[in-house]
């Protein structure tokens, strides 16, 4: 079913489809297409820092995965490496993030640990628009799950809600992947954000919540989960009420900060939950953080319809496409 496949291929057509239309208002993207059911898919289908910064952090990950099973010590050198070398790449030109960049920049110097590196007071879409990977790898439990999906996150963005929304991301995209059916998926994913609401993971994170000002890690931790706790309410609310028509961003969230663009990516999806095609259409034909939004609408979509999600003459044509298809191909192996 190449499932692994067809969410890398989909997070990267969805960020292809945004990239045309973030930053735009809902009615000057109408002014040039009508209606979001035919938003058409840009030629040449070029990709932003979301699909660059996901390919680093897979490469960083199939890195750390080659050495034995996965830990902190074997993922935080190839991860900070592959992340320093997308910030001195020269096709690190796709307007990436503020807080991408400085923490990237902190990275390249070793004296610092990562740690010092982070930027603990962002909590921007940065951290959770690449974390698919970590959902899509076969045999891991779920706390080297959890742990990579935030000491990823927290090697840029180390506020607490990066922190869970990168975690929260990660875990929909496994769900899926299991074969989690898409009206489950609220429900199960609020239970799991309450169970882990006060567990900060010292072994993956270190001393991260030293650098904030929480009198404890167990506050630092809550402050994060309570955000994404309070982004399902607004996400059970809008699925009591589905709207097709209108722009999701009024609803959930314009998606420049992690627990919104998880949000508001998720619900594109559960709006169309049997239309690949039409949901990442709808997540891109929005007015905020629109390509994030969509790779994420794409990664859920990829992960529970597999490769066959999406059409051939827009999987033919998505930049880069070898490297896309060899991760899946790797982690879609039985």
């Amino acid at each position: 079913m190449g499932r692994a496949t067809g969410a890398l291929l989909g997070l990267a057509i969805g960020d292809a489809l945004g990239h045309r239309t973030e930053f735009e208002e809902i009615e000057h993207i109408a002014a040039w297409c009508p209606d979001w059911r035919e938003l058409p898919l840009p030629e040449p289908a070029l990709v932003t820092d979301d699909t660059q910064m996901t390919l680093a952090l897979a490469r960083g990950l199939r890195t750390a995965l080659a050495a034995g099973p996965l830990e902190p010590s074997s993922l935080e050198p190839p991860v900070r490496a592959e992340f320093v070398a997308w910030y001195r790449s020269e096709e690190n030109n796709r307007a990436p993030g503020r807080t991408c960049l400085t923490a990237c920049w902190r990275l390249g110097k070793p004296a610092l640990r990562w740690q010092q590196a982070s930027e603990v007071g962002s909590k921007g879409c940065g951290a959770n628009m690449r974390v698919a990977p970590v959902g899509l790898i076969p045999g891991l439990s779920d706390e080297q799950r959890s742990g990579a999906a935030q000491l990823q996150s927290a090697l840029t963005h180390g506020h607490p809600t990066a922190l869970a929304a990168s975690d929260l991301t990660a875990r929909t995209v496994r769900l899926l992947v299991e074969g989690a059916e898409p009206p489950e998926l609220p429900g199960l994913l609020r239970e799991y954000a309450l169970a882990n609401r006060t567990r900060y993971d010292e072994r993956w994170l270190g001393d991260l919540a030293a650098h904030a000002q929480d009198p404890a890690p167990e506050h630092f931790t809550a402050r994060g989960w309570d955000d994404c706790l309070s982004v399902l309410d607004r996400l059970d609310a809008a699925l009591a009420r589905p709207s097709l028509d209108g722009d999701p961003c009024g609803i959930t969230g314009e998606g420049w900060i992690a627990e919104e663009a998880f949000a508001t990516g998720l619900l594109c999806f559960l709006l169309l939950p049997d239309d690949p095609v039409a949901a990442v259409r709808r997540a891109a034909y929005s007015s905020g953080d629109s390509d994030s939004i969509a790779c994420l609408t794409g990664a859920f979509a990829g992960a529970r319809h597999g490769e066959a999600a999406w059409p051939s003459d827009w999987t033919g044509r998505i930049e880069y496409r070898e490297e896309l298809l060899a991760l899946g191909e790797l982690w879609d192996r039985p």
